[in-house]
């Protein structure tokens, strides 16, 4: 009799930068997760391949990079780009999965619904016609707040009259909200109930299930219950270790800050060249973050409890991922959308079925390799096209030798770009050093142009990446060997071990 393959929870957590217990931050409370990554492989060392959602989850579900999936930015729609793309659902389905989506796997508005047996599939009522065009980071639950969202959202009707708005405009009010209420009355609280209720459904299948649970907080806008605020009281959370913008860094290193500036705040939001925010606010904005971190794990336990009572836990594989980092300051910046490292870096556990230990494990990764590392996991046949590394290797050997380099890219666009010109940086990381190119970007033809500027930070004696040294006359051979190294790319990189 052929043993099942073992099934899958492919749990995406949005916006979710590597601050929790298990990556060495002592002030956040996620003791879910922890215990999670206690029987897990924890990589500490993973890269997305940008820091954006649509582009770095393009790569993660279709296993190649931005330049080959040829999503560089938000708008970018992959299945129109590729109409023939095969993404991870549907090549795990082809394995005998069965697949099914809840939540934010793809980008928001692109769910991609021939890719699942059962797509989209939201908590009632959010799964009627009422709100169809809604967006699940959109609810908010005090009354306060809810007023607040109403008269934002009529002025952006009224001043985009006869335009089609996100989220049909309600992406907007604001950007804290702490509701003595209780946790189900969330929507990701609601997504985990819908989980395991549709667990209980498709468990006896004789085919293994792929489950894609896609978290939505910790995004903007940071909103959690109380009780999650108050595990964080004022003052107790450490601001930004590095909260000025890199000296010698280029202009279009940087963000512009327009995500958080969308919502409604009692100061003004400029750009990170700017006066930081006033430390009160700052404070409030990471508690609030930090509260939505704790309200995820709280989820995530309860997703982890309810596999275990279903005694679906041993032969599942978990992978819990981020999809970028997040500005909390850092860099006097609030988002993602840049190459530094604060942006790039994101948690990566995997526990494969009947994981018995854990491991810590410091070999650079990238969330390209999550393809076919769950391929290796389940005795699935790994495609020829994937671009990134299994991890299976690692897991079995922390030590060995392995790809001495990552990739990441961001498109800045010129009405974001502070000079109005469109750029494309190329970014690689390695043990010691972190090393950047900047292109203008002609994005009719999608064609890098001219170089335009370089950023290198020694990480073994800058890690928070406070100074840019990439024209320092000591410098000089270090950026040539490196700058070789980038345009070998991420086949330049790979582990002897593997070729």
């Amino acid at each position: 009799m052929a043993i099942q393959k073992p099934n899958i929870i492919f749990l995406s957590i949005d916006d979710l930068r590597a601050d929790l217990g298990v990556y060495g931050n002592e002030e956040i409370k996620t003791p879910n997760i922890d215990a999670l990554a206690a029987k897990s492989m924890v990589m500490l060392n993973t890269h997305a391949q940008a820091a954006v959602c649509a582009p770095s989850r393009a790569s993660v579900l279709l296993g190649y990079r931005p330049d080959s999936t040829r999503v560089w930015h938000l708008g970018d729609k992959f299945r129109e780009i590729n109409p023939s793309a095969v993404t991870m659902p549907q090549f795990f389905h082809k394995a005998g999965y069965y697949t099914v989506n809840i939540g934010k796997i793809f980008h928001n508005y692109m769910p991609d619904s021939i890719s699942w047996d059962e797509p989209d599939l939201k908590p009632f009522p959010y799964n009627t016609k009422e709100y169809k065009k809604r967006d699940a980071e959109t609810y908010y639950y005090t009354e306060e707040a809810l007023k607040d969202q109403k008269i934002k959202r009529a002025i952006l009707l009224e001043k985009r009259k006869g335009k089609k708005v996100y989220g049909d405009g309600w992406n907007r009010g604001p950007a804290l909200e702490s509701a003595d209420a209780p946790d189900s009355l969330y929507y990701d609280a609601m997504q985990t109930q819908l989980a395991l209720k549709t667990l209980d459904r498709i468990k006896d299948k004789k085919t293994p299930f792929f489950l894609g649970l896609g978290l939505y907080r910790p995004h903007l806008p940071f909103v959690a219950p109380k009780k999650y605020w108050d595990l964080y009281p004022v003052g107790s959370v450490s601001p930004a270790a590095n909260p000025k913008l890199p000296k010698n860094a280029p202009v279009m290193s940087a963000n512009a800050n327009y995500e958080l500036r969308a919502y409604t705040n009692p100061h003004k939001i400029g750009r990170p060249e700017d006066e930081p925010l006033p430390e009160a606010y700052a404070d409030s904005l990471k508690r609030g973050y930090y509260a939505s971190v704790s309200f995820i794990d709280a989820c995530v336990g309860k997703l982890v409890k309810g596999l275990k009572e279903r005694s679906l836990y041993e032969n599942t594989v978990i992978v819990l991922w981020g999809d970028h980092g997040w500005k909390l300051g850092d860099h006097n910046g609030w988002g993602k959308m840049t190459n530094f490292y604060i942006d790039t870096h994101v948690p990566l556990i995997i526990k494969g079925a009947y994981q018995k230990e854990g491991k810590r494990i410091e070999a650079l990764s990238e969330l390209v390799d999550i393809f076919p590392t769950l391929c290796d996991l389940t005795g699935v046949d790994k495609a020829n096209y994937l671009e990134g590394t299994s991890l299976v290797p690692v897991f079995e050997n922390p030590d060995l030798e392995w790809k001495d380099a990552v990739f990441t890219q961001f498109r800045r666009r010129k009405r974001i770009s502070k000079d109005g010109n469109e750029y494309m940086g190329y970014s690689m990381q390695t043990k010691q050093y972190h090393y950047i190119e900047w292109y203008l970007w002609d994005n009719d033809k999608k064609q890098k142009g001219d170089f335009a500027a370089t950023e290198l930070y020694d990480h073994y004696v800058d890690a928070n990446e406070t100074v840019n040294v990439a024209n320092n006359t000591d410098m000089v051979e270090i950026v040539k060997g490196l700058s070789k190294k980038l345009a070998k790319g991420w086949k330049g990189a790979l582990p002897k071990s593997i070729l």
